[in-house]
């Protein structure tokens, strides 16, 4: 729900939050802030100057700073796991398609400034869980209903063999992740380098074909 203070800000704006131009201009702003001060520090009046938006004019897009947040690392996400998750149902070469997708997926999910935005959801969501819940939605829920729409036309075509398609996908997912991601996120371990994702990820698709792959005969 918007807050009073942000009911009374947003007065005749009417439909000025449909403006993409405008939305853009305010994640911009907002991007600045929150690399400057961090997601604590940062405040929507702070975002409103940087943006060169009245704050009434920035609660009409945004209903508060965490939902302006997820927005924000959900645009500058999607292009890229689009890309990476638009995998190609004619190509029955499995092994190829998921370790070219389970490699650049983890190098996106291992870059620190993506590192950081999950570990500030992860402080928001005891207080506003349907943060979590729109994050994941927008990230990793797409990736995994992608990547099983993709296992599903291959057990069709008779490569793999998967009862349940979302489950399979999920798991390809934390195996390609496995030992790097929850370190990175406790701090424990750097920003791998392409090869040790490269390795990992390999393993990950080696082990996933043994569990699924179709016998032969």
């Amino acid at each position: 729900m918007i807050s009073a203070e942000a009911e009374l800000m947003v007065g005749d704006q009417g439909a000025a939050g449909h403006d993409p131009r405008k939305r853009r201009q305010i994640l911009d702003g907002a991007r600045a802030v929150f690399l400057e001060k961090g997601f604590d520090a940062a405040s929507m009046n702070d975002i409103a100057r940087v943006a060169g938006v009245s704050k009434g004019t920035l609660y009409v897009y945004f209903e508060d700073k965490e939902h302006l947040f997820v927005e924000l690392i959900s645009t500058e996400k999607r292009e890229e796991l689009f890309s990476v998750i638009q995998l190609d149902h004619d190509n029955h070469d499995v092994v190829a398609v998921l370790t070219d997708c389970g490699t650049r997926l983890v190098e996106i999910l291992t870059r620190p400034y993506y590192v950081r935005a999950m570990r500030t959801v992860f402080s928001i969501v005891n207080r506003m869980p349907e943060i979590g819940a729109e994050f994941y939605g927008r990230g990793p829920a797409l990736c995994a209903e992608q990547i099983a729409a993709y296992l599903q036309t291959q057990a069709k075509a008779g490569v793999l063999e998967i009862e349940d398609y979302e489950l399979a996908a999920s798991q390809f997912m934390e195996l390609a992740q496995t030992g790097v991601l929850k370190k990175l996120l406790f701090g424990i371990i750097t920003t791998p380098d392409p090869e040790e994702i490269r390795q990992r990820v390999a393993h990950a698709v080696d082990f996933f074909m043994k569990v699924y792959r179709k016998p032969a005969g």
